[in-house]
Protein backbone atom coordinates (compact mmCIF):
# COMPACT_ATOMS: atom_id res chain seq x y z
CA UNK A 1 0.00 0.00 0.00
CA UNK A 2 1.34 3.39 -0.96
CA UNK A 3 1.98 5.78 1.91
CA UNK A 4 -0.48 8.67 2.15
CA UNK A 5 -0.30 12.11 3.73
CA UNK A 6 -0.06 12.00 7.50
CA UNK A 7 -2.39 14.99 7.89
CA UNK A 8 -4.91 13.36 5.56
CA UNK A 9 -4.87 10.14 7.59
CA UNK A 10 -5.33 12.03 10.85
CA UNK A 11 -8.17 14.07 9.34
CA UNK A 12 -10.04 11.09 7.92
CA UNK A 13 -9.58 9.12 11.15
CA UNK A 14 -10.89 12.01 13.25
CA UNK A 15 -13.93 12.42 10.98
CA UNK A 16 -14.59 8.68 11.15
CA UNK A 17 -14.39 8.86 14.93
CA UNK A 18 -16.92 11.71 15.10
CA UNK A 19 -19.24 10.05 12.59
CA UNK A 20 -19.22 6.73 14.43
CA UNK A 21 -19.99 8.49 17.72
CA UNK A 22 -22.88 10.46 16.19
CA UNK A 23 -24.47 7.44 14.51
CA UNK A 24 -24.07 5.47 17.73
CA UNK A 25 -26.36 7.99 19.41
CA UNK A 26 -28.73 8.19 16.45
CA UNK A 27 -29.25 4.55 15.50
CA UNK A 28 -30.70 1.70 17.50
CA UNK A 29 -33.82 -0.41 17.95
CA UNK A 30 -35.71 2.85 18.51
CA UNK A 31 -35.30 5.47 15.76
CA UNK A 32 -34.55 8.95 17.06
CA UNK A 33 -34.89 12.23 15.11
CA UNK A 34 -31.64 13.80 13.98
CA UNK A 35 -32.78 17.25 15.15
CA UNK A 36 -33.31 16.03 18.71
CA UNK A 37 -29.91 14.33 18.79
CA UNK A 38 -28.24 17.54 17.60
CA UNK A 39 -30.16 19.52 20.21
CA UNK A 40 -28.84 17.24 22.93
CA UNK A 41 -25.27 17.34 21.64
CA UNK A 42 -24.96 21.11 21.22
CA UNK A 43 -25.91 23.00 24.40
CA UNK A 44 -26.38 26.33 22.60
CA UNK A 45 -29.35 24.97 20.64
CA UNK A 46 -32.94 24.99 21.80
CA UNK A 47 -33.44 21.59 23.37
CA UNK A 48 -36.96 22.32 24.60
CA UNK A 49 -38.23 20.37 21.61
CA UNK A 50 -36.45 17.21 22.75
CA UNK A 51 -38.93 14.54 23.76
CA UNK A 52 -38.31 13.11 27.24
CA UNK A 53 -38.14 9.60 25.80
CA UNK A 54 -35.31 10.67 23.51
CA UNK A 55 -33.45 12.28 26.40
CA UNK A 56 -33.74 9.15 28.52
CA UNK A 57 -32.64 6.81 25.71
CA UNK A 58 -29.62 8.94 24.87
CA UNK A 59 -28.46 9.88 28.35
CA UNK A 60 -29.18 6.59 30.13
CA UNK A 61 -28.45 4.00 27.42
CA UNK A 62 -26.74 5.18 24.26
CA UNK A 63 -24.36 7.84 25.61
CA UNK A 64 -22.66 5.54 28.18
CA UNK A 65 -22.48 2.78 25.60
CA UNK A 66 -21.01 5.08 22.97
CA UNK A 67 -18.40 6.46 25.36
CA UNK A 68 -17.44 2.99 26.60
CA UNK A 69 -17.06 1.68 23.04
CA UNK A 70 -14.79 4.60 22.16
CA UNK A 71 -12.61 4.12 25.23
CA UNK A 72 -12.37 0.33 25.00
CA UNK A 73 -11.63 0.52 21.26
CA UNK A 74 -8.94 3.12 21.89
CA UNK A 75 -7.32 0.92 24.56
CA UNK A 76 -7.39 -2.12 22.25
CA UNK A 77 -5.87 -0.23 19.33
CA UNK A 78 -3.21 1.44 21.46
CA UNK A 79 -2.17 -1.78 23.21
CA UNK A 80 -2.08 -3.59 19.88
CA UNK A 81 0.31 -1.02 18.43
CA UNK A 82 2.52 -1.22 21.52
CA UNK A 83 2.68 -5.03 21.38
CA UNK A 84 3.47 -5.05 17.65
CA UNK A 85 6.30 -2.61 18.27
CA UNK A 86 7.62 -4.56 21.24
CA UNK A 87 7.58 -7.91 19.42
CA UNK A 88 8.75 -6.24 16.18
CA UNK A 89 6.00 -8.09 14.37
CA UNK A 90 3.11 -6.34 12.59
CA UNK A 91 0.94 -9.42 13.14
CA UNK A 92 1.36 -9.47 16.91
CA UNK A 93 -1.66 -9.10 19.16
CA UNK A 94 -2.07 -8.10 22.83
CA UNK A 95 -3.51 -11.54 23.57
CA UNK A 96 -0.09 -13.08 22.81
CA UNK A 97 1.02 -12.53 26.41
CA UNK A 98 -2.06 -14.30 27.75
CA UNK A 99 -4.18 -11.34 28.84
CA UNK A 100 -7.36 -12.31 27.03
CA UNK A 101 -7.10 -15.99 27.94
CA UNK A 102 -6.48 -15.08 31.58
CA UNK A 103 -9.46 -12.72 31.61
CA UNK A 104 -11.69 -15.38 30.08
CA UNK A 105 -10.51 -17.86 32.70
CA UNK A 106 -11.10 -15.40 35.55
CA UNK A 107 -14.61 -14.58 34.33
CA UNK A 108 -15.40 -18.25 33.78
CA UNK A 109 -14.32 -19.13 37.33
CA UNK A 110 -16.67 -16.50 38.76
CA UNK A 111 -19.56 -17.57 36.56
CA UNK A 112 -19.23 -21.28 37.36
CA UNK A 113 -18.04 -21.25 40.97
CA UNK A 114 -19.84 -18.14 42.23
CA UNK A 115 -22.92 -18.53 40.05
CA UNK A 116 -22.12 -15.40 38.00
CA UNK A 117 -22.78 -13.04 40.89
CA UNK A 118 -23.37 -9.46 39.72
CA UNK A 119 -23.09 -7.81 43.13
CA UNK A 120 -21.44 -4.45 43.47
CA UNK A 121 -17.79 -4.24 44.41
CA UNK A 122 -16.73 -1.44 46.77
CA UNK A 123 -20.13 0.22 46.25
CA UNK A 124 -19.36 0.55 42.51
CA UNK A 125 -21.55 -0.96 39.81
CA UNK A 126 -18.87 -3.46 38.86
CA UNK A 127 -19.80 -7.13 38.77
CA UNK A 128 -17.66 -9.89 40.20
CA UNK A 129 -17.43 -11.32 36.70
CA UNK A 130 -15.66 -8.17 35.51
CA UNK A 131 -13.44 -8.13 38.57
CA UNK A 132 -12.56 -11.78 38.05
CA UNK A 133 -11.71 -11.11 34.41
CA UNK A 134 -9.42 -8.23 35.36
CA UNK A 135 -7.61 -10.22 38.03
CA UNK A 136 -7.30 -13.24 35.73
CA UNK A 137 -5.73 -11.17 32.97
CA UNK A 138 -3.20 -9.62 35.33
CA UNK A 139 -2.28 -12.93 36.97
CA UNK A 140 -1.67 -14.71 33.65
CA UNK A 141 0.34 -11.77 32.29
CA UNK A 142 2.47 -11.72 35.43
CA UNK A 143 3.04 -15.47 35.08
CA UNK A 144 4.13 -15.08 31.46
CA UNK A 145 6.56 -12.30 32.34
CA UNK A 146 7.94 -14.20 35.34
CA UNK A 147 8.63 -17.22 33.12
CA UNK A 148 10.51 -15.07 30.62
CA UNK A 149 12.39 -13.27 33.40
CA UNK A 150 13.30 -16.55 35.09
CA UNK A 151 14.66 -17.91 31.82
CA UNK A 152 16.89 -14.85 31.44
CA UNK A 153 18.27 -15.35 34.96
CA UNK A 154 19.07 -18.99 34.24
CA UNK A 155 20.99 -17.91 31.17
CA UNK A 156 23.62 -16.06 33.22
CA UNK A 157 21.66 -12.83 33.46
CA UNK A 158 20.85 -12.62 29.76
CA UNK A 159 18.33 -9.92 28.83
CA UNK A 160 14.66 -10.80 28.68
CA UNK A 161 13.87 -12.09 25.22
CA UNK A 162 10.57 -11.08 23.65
CA UNK A 163 10.70 -14.38 21.75
CA UNK A 164 10.82 -16.26 25.06
CA UNK A 165 7.96 -14.15 26.35
CA UNK A 166 5.99 -14.93 23.21
CA UNK A 167 6.53 -18.68 23.63
CA UNK A 168 5.59 -18.47 27.31
CA UNK A 169 2.46 -16.54 26.35
CA UNK A 170 1.44 -19.20 23.85
CA UNK A 171 1.94 -21.97 26.42
CA UNK A 172 0.10 -20.20 29.26
CA UNK A 173 -2.70 -19.16 26.89
CA UNK A 174 -3.19 -22.78 25.88
CA UNK A 175 -3.24 -23.82 29.54
CA UNK A 176 -5.76 -21.13 30.48
CA UNK A 177 -7.92 -22.04 27.49
CA UNK A 178 -7.87 -25.70 28.59
CA UNK A 179 -9.03 -24.82 32.09
CA UNK A 180 -11.75 -22.56 30.64
CA UNK A 181 -12.84 -25.44 28.41
CA UNK A 182 -13.06 -27.73 31.44
CA UNK A 183 -15.24 -25.15 33.20
CA UNK A 184 -17.49 -24.98 30.15
CA UNK A 185 -17.79 -28.76 30.23
CA UNK A 186 -18.96 -28.90 33.84
CA UNK A 187 -21.12 -25.74 33.70
CA UNK A 188 -24.90 -25.91 33.57
CA UNK A 189 -26.83 -24.49 30.64
CA UNK A 190 -27.34 -21.06 32.22
CA UNK A 191 -23.69 -20.63 33.14
CA UNK A 192 -22.59 -21.99 29.78
CA UNK A 193 -24.68 -19.43 27.93
CA UNK A 194 -23.38 -16.61 30.14
CA UNK A 195 -19.79 -17.70 29.52
CA UNK A 196 -20.34 -17.96 25.77
CA UNK A 197 -21.93 -14.52 25.51
CA UNK A 198 -19.20 -12.96 27.66
CA UNK A 199 -16.47 -14.47 25.48
CA UNK A 200 -18.14 -13.01 22.37
CA UNK A 201 -17.90 -9.50 23.79
CA UNK A 202 -20.63 -6.99 24.47
CA UNK A 203 -21.24 -3.45 25.68
CA UNK A 204 -24.84 -3.88 26.77
CA UNK A 205 -23.96 -3.41 30.46
CA UNK A 206 -22.33 -0.01 29.91
CA UNK A 207 -22.90 2.64 32.57
CA UNK A 208 -21.18 5.83 33.63
CA UNK A 209 -19.17 3.98 36.30
CA UNK A 210 -17.61 1.71 33.68
CA UNK A 211 -17.04 4.75 31.46
CA UNK A 212 -15.21 6.51 34.29
CA UNK A 213 -13.02 3.46 34.96
CA UNK A 214 -12.21 3.06 31.26
CA UNK A 215 -11.44 6.77 30.90
CA UNK A 216 -9.12 6.74 33.90
CA UNK A 217 -7.21 3.68 32.69
CA UNK A 218 -7.02 4.96 29.12
CA UNK A 219 -5.58 8.30 30.27
CA UNK A 220 -2.97 6.50 32.37
CA UNK A 221 -2.02 3.88 29.78
CA UNK A 222 -2.08 6.26 26.81
CA UNK A 223 0.16 8.85 28.46
CA UNK A 224 2.74 6.30 29.61
CA UNK A 225 2.81 4.23 26.42
CA UNK A 226 3.08 7.38 24.30
CA UNK A 227 6.13 8.39 26.31
CA UNK A 228 7.77 5.15 25.07
CA UNK A 229 7.25 5.99 21.38
CA UNK A 230 10.92 6.75 20.71
CA UNK A 231 12.00 3.62 22.59
CA UNK A 232 9.63 1.54 20.45
CA UNK A 233 11.11 3.13 17.34
CA UNK A 234 14.58 2.15 18.52
CA UNK A 235 13.46 -1.40 19.30
CA UNK A 236 12.45 -1.81 15.67
CA UNK A 237 16.17 -1.92 14.88
CA UNK A 238 16.75 -4.76 17.35
CA UNK A 239 17.48 -5.01 21.06
CA UNK A 240 21.27 -4.60 20.69
CA UNK A 241 20.91 -1.52 18.50
CA UNK A 242 18.36 -0.05 20.90
CA UNK A 243 20.82 -0.43 23.78
CA UNK A 244 23.48 1.39 21.78
CA UNK A 245 20.97 4.21 21.34
CA UNK A 246 20.52 4.50 25.11
CA UNK A 247 17.24 2.57 25.50
CA UNK A 248 16.90 0.51 28.68
CA UNK A 249 15.45 -2.50 26.92
CA UNK A 250 14.62 -4.60 29.96
CA UNK A 251 12.94 -1.74 31.81
CA UNK A 252 11.04 -0.66 28.70
CA UNK A 253 9.85 -4.21 28.05
CA UNK A 254 8.67 -4.63 31.62
CA UNK A 255 6.87 -1.29 31.65
CA UNK A 256 5.12 -1.92 28.35
CA UNK A 257 4.00 -5.39 29.40
CA UNK A 258 2.58 -4.01 32.66
CA UNK A 259 0.79 -1.15 30.88
CA UNK A 260 -0.67 -3.40 28.21
CA UNK A 261 -1.75 -5.92 30.86
CA UNK A 262 -3.56 -3.20 32.82
CA UNK A 263 -5.17 -1.66 29.75
CA UNK A 264 -6.24 -4.94 28.19
CA UNK A 265 -7.35 -6.33 31.54
CA UNK A 266 -9.72 -3.41 32.08
CA UNK A 267 -10.94 -3.45 28.45
CA UNK A 268 -11.73 -7.18 28.51
CA UNK A 269 -13.26 -6.94 31.98
CA UNK A 270 -15.66 -4.19 30.90
CA UNK A 271 -16.58 -5.46 27.44
CA UNK A 272 -15.69 -9.14 27.22
CA UNK A 273 -13.31 -10.64 24.68
CA UNK A 274 -13.42 -8.48 21.53
CA UNK A 275 -11.30 -9.83 18.71
CA UNK A 276 -9.30 -8.33 15.89
CA UNK A 277 -9.14 -4.62 16.79
CA UNK A 278 -5.73 -4.84 18.46
CA UNK A 279 -4.40 -6.71 15.43
CA UNK A 280 -6.06 -5.06 12.43
CA UNK A 281 -6.08 -1.37 13.32
CA UNK A 282 -2.35 -0.86 14.07
CA UNK A 283 -1.37 -2.97 11.08
CA UNK A 284 -3.49 -0.91 8.69
CA UNK A 285 -2.16 2.40 9.98
CA UNK A 286 1.41 1.07 9.82
CA UNK A 287 0.88 0.35 6.13
CA UNK A 288 -0.53 3.84 5.61
CA UNK A 289 1.87 6.08 7.57
CA UNK A 290 4.84 3.88 8.41
CA UNK A 291 6.21 2.44 11.66
CA UNK A 292 6.93 5.70 13.52
CA UNK A 293 5.19 5.17 16.87
CA UNK A 294 4.91 8.90 17.52
CA UNK A 295 2.09 8.85 14.96
CA UNK A 296 1.15 5.18 14.97
CA UNK A 297 0.11 5.09 18.63
CA UNK A 298 -2.43 7.96 18.52
CA UNK A 299 -3.77 6.84 15.15
CA UNK A 300 -4.26 3.29 16.43
CA UNK A 301 -6.15 4.60 19.45
CA UNK A 302 -8.40 6.78 17.28
CA UNK A 303 -8.94 4.05 14.72
CA UNK A 304 -9.70 1.43 17.36
CA UNK A 305 -12.24 3.75 18.98
CA UNK A 306 -13.97 4.48 15.66
CA UNK A 307 -14.04 0.82 14.62
CA UNK A 308 -15.46 -0.53 17.88
CA UNK A 309 -18.06 2.24 18.10
CA UNK A 310 -19.17 1.55 14.52
CA UNK A 311 -19.20 -2.20 15.14
CA UNK A 312 -21.33 -1.76 18.25
CA UNK A 313 -23.84 0.31 16.28
CA UNK A 314 -24.03 -2.41 13.64
CA UNK A 315 -24.48 -5.02 16.38
CA UNK A 316 -27.49 -3.11 17.73
CA UNK A 317 -29.30 -2.37 14.45
CA UNK A 318 -28.52 -5.31 12.17
CA UNK A 319 -31.04 -7.71 13.75
CA UNK A 320 -32.96 -5.20 15.90
CA UNK A 321 -34.52 -5.58 18.39
CA UNK A 322 -32.15 -8.51 18.91
CA UNK A 323 -28.48 -7.72 19.44
CA UNK A 324 -25.42 -9.44 18.00
CA UNK A 325 -22.34 -9.77 20.26
CA UNK A 326 -19.98 -7.02 19.20
CA UNK A 327 -16.99 -9.38 19.11
CA UNK A 328 -18.65 -11.25 16.27
CA UNK A 329 -19.20 -8.02 14.35
CA UNK A 330 -15.59 -6.87 14.75
CA UNK A 331 -14.40 -10.18 13.34
CA UNK A 332 -16.89 -10.05 10.47
CA UNK A 333 -15.76 -6.52 9.61
CA UNK A 334 -12.07 -6.82 10.41
CA UNK A 335 -11.18 -10.22 8.99
CA UNK A 336 -12.25 -9.69 5.34
CA UNK A 337 -10.77 -6.20 5.29
CA UNK A 338 -7.53 -7.49 6.77
CA UNK A 339 -7.37 -10.27 4.17
CA UNK A 340 -7.91 -7.67 1.44
CA UNK A 341 -5.08 -5.54 2.81
CA UNK A 342 -2.74 -8.53 2.94
CA UNK A 343 -3.70 -9.67 -0.54
CA UNK A 344 -3.04 -6.20 -1.95
CA UNK A 345 0.58 -6.32 -0.73
CA UNK A 346 3.10 -7.32 -3.37
CA UNK A 347 4.97 -9.42 -0.78
CA UNK A 348 1.88 -11.44 0.04
CA UNK A 349 1.26 -14.65 -1.87
CA UNK A 350 -1.67 -17.04 -1.65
Amino acid sequence: MRRVSLNLVFGITALSLLASAFFSLLLGPVSLPVAEILALIFPFTDNSLVVEQTRLIVEQIRLPRMLLSLLVGAILGLCGAAMQGLFRNPLADPSLIGITAGAVLGASLVIVLLNGMAVSVLAWRVSLVSLGAFVGGLVVSALVYSLAYGQSNRNAGAPISVATMLLAGIAITALAASVSGMLEYIADSRALRQMSLWQMGGLDNANMTSVFIAALIFALVASLISSKANALNALLLGESEARYMGVEVEATTKQLVILVAIGMGVAVALSGAIAFIGLVVPHIFRLMVGPDHRFLLPLSAMGGAALLCAADTVARVLLAPNEIPVGIVTSLIGAPFFIYILKSQTSFRW
